[in-house]
C-alpha cells in the first residue's frame, strides 16, 4: 500500500442544503461529512485545489486517505461522492473512517497487464473486452491492495478470466464470490473480430447491386426490342 494521500478538512458548523449551496457558490470549498468507527459525525468543509488535485490520483478512489481535522489525522475511505450530472463538478463528498481490527469494503482498480502479448490476440487475432474495471474486497486496512493485476499473456480466442480466476494478496477475498458461485461472473474476455462477416456482407451486397444492374439492362434492352417492333409495323 502506497503513502496515505492527505486532505485537509475544517469543522463546518453551518450545516444543511442551503448552506452547502451557499458554500458551492462560493466556489472555494466543497462541503463534506465523515463518519464511522465508533466516532462522531462531523461536518467538514474541503478546498477545491487540494481536493481537485488528490482527485487526480487513482489511489484517491480506493485507498486509505489520511483526513486531517483541527490537526488530527483521520483514516477514512471515500464512501460517496456527488457531482452535477451537467458540468461534473464535485457537490459533497462522504468519508467513512476505518479501523485497523475491522475488514472494510472497498472497490478496488484492475490492472490488466500484457494485452499486448495476449495469445488470443497476438495469434488468434481477437479482440479484448473488459467486463470490469474494479472489484469490490473485503480485507483488514493493512492488507488493502492499490489494485489487483489480470494477466491476459496466455488468455486464449473465445476464453474469459472470471472473478475466481483473479489472484489476490493474502487476506483479500472478493464479495461477490462470498455469495455463492452464480455471482463468478467474467472479468475479461477475448472475442474473435467480426471483420471477415462484415466482407461477407459487402460482398453479398456487391452481389446483389450486380443482379439489380444486370435486370436492369435486360429490360431495358427489351423494351428497345418492342419499340424497334412497332416501328417496323
Amino acid at each position: 500500500m502506497s503513502d496515505n494521500i492527505k486532505l485537509t478538512a475544517d469543522l463546518r458548523s453551518d450545516v444543511g442544503k442551503g448552506a452547502s449551496r451557499r458554500l458551492r457558490r462560493q466556489g472555494e470549498k466543497i462541503p463534506a461529512i465523515i463518519y464511522g468507527a465508533d466516532a462522531e459525525t462531523q461536518t467538514l468543509t474541503l478546498g477545491v485545489n487540494e481536493l481537485t488535485k488528490a482527485m487526480e490520483q487513482e489511489a484517491f478512489y480506493s485507498q486509505i486517505l489520511d483526513v486531517v481535522v483541527e490537526g488530527t489525522a483521520q483514516q477514512a475511505v471515500v464512501r460517496d461522492l456527488q457531482r452535477n450530472p451537467g458540468n461534473g463538478r464535485v457537490l459533497h463528498i462522504d468519508f467513512q473512517r476505518i479501523s485497523a481490527d475491522r475488514e472494510m469494503h472497498v472497490n478496488v482498480p484492475l490492472h490488466f497487464i500484457n494485452e499486448e502479448n495476449c495469445v488470443g490476440v497476438k495469434i488468434g487475432g481477437g479482440a479484448i473486452a473488459h467486463n470490469l474495471t474494479d472489484v469490490e474486497v473485503s480485507c483488514l486496512p493493512a492488507d488493502l491492495p492499490e489494485f489487483i493485476e489480470v494477466d491476459m499473456e496466455h488468455v486464449d480466442i473465445g476464453s474469459s478470466l472470471h472473478l475466481s480466476d483473479l489472484v489476490l494478496p493474502e487476506g483479500v477475498t472478493i464479495v461477490a464470490l462470498t455469495y455463492g458461485e452464480d455471482r463468478d461472473i467474467p472479468v475479461v474476455s477475448v472475442a474473435a473480430r467480426r471483420v471477415v462477416e462484415e466482407e461477407e456482407e459487402v460482398v453479398v451486397d456487391e452481389a446483389v447491386e450486380g443482379e439489380v444492374e444486370e435486370g436492369d439492362e435486360a429490360a431495358a434492352e427489351e423494351g428497345s426490342s418492342e419499340e424497334g417492333g412497332d416501328d417496323e409495323e
